[in-house]
């Protein structure tokens, strides 16, 4: 199945408290279980400004619901061509 990396713009991500990321993350995995098992949250980045997250879904289309239902923003969904690590090089 693809993996996509989702962009989220989120002012302050970087200041959320460890509660407020709780917050966030129970409700995303609330939408996710309604949205049936097609679509995974694998992990997210927090920066600064933005959250990248990591998905395994059919489409880009779940991806997209997801953070309708949620309230996530969802400001850009790449897919995932390959990954690349130190072992590539050898």
């Amino acid at each position: 199945m693809p993996k996509y990396v989702i962009e989220r713009n989120i002012p302050n991500a970087g200041k959320m408290s460890p509660k407020e990321l709780n917050a966030v993350s129970a409700k995303s995995c609330r939408v996710l279980q309604s949205l049936g098992p097609q679509v995974q949250w694998m992990q997210s980045y927090v920066t600064d400004e933005k959250l990248f997250c990591v998905y395994v879904a059919p489409g880009p289309e779940l991806i997209r619901e997801h953070a309708v239902r949620g309230g996530f923003p969802a400001d850009a969904i790449r897919e995932v061509r390959t990954v690349i690590d130190p072992t590539t090089a050898e």
